[in-house]
């Protein structure tokens, strides 16, 4: 059973329920309300590009430990470490490749 729309809705459009137009809160604070950082003084403005610059070295610090820990899980599989096969090679590799991961997120 179809019912009929009250008032002058056209079908397929959304009836407005409300007879304001404008805000539904007043405009300014109050207690509770959102202050802009810059008015709490709480604002701390962005860091310039100029100095969010990485140093050289850890491009290279970055590869390196990525290249030490795929080698030591080569090495550990071929039995070329003392020791022989260990899980505490497998431990460092594990640690050398995740610190690279570490130091590239901080590269900028």
């Amino acid at each position: 059973m179809a019912t009929k729309a009250k008032g002058k809705a056209k079908p397929g459009r959304a009836q407005r329920k409300g007879s304001s137009l404008g805000r539904a809160t007043a405009k300014g604070g109050g207690v509770g309300r959102y202050t802009p950082p810059e008015e709490s003084g709480r604002y701390t403005p962005p860091v310039p590009k100029s100095y969010r610059e990485s140093p050289r070295w850890m491009g290279a610090l970055i590869v390196g430990l990525f290249v030490l820990g795929v080698l030591i899980v080569i090495l550990n599989y071929t039995d070329a470490l003392p020791g022989g096969v260990s899980n505490w090679w497998l431990l460092a590799a594990i640690a050398s490749i995740f610190g690279g991961l570490m130091v590239a997120t901080r590269f900028r």
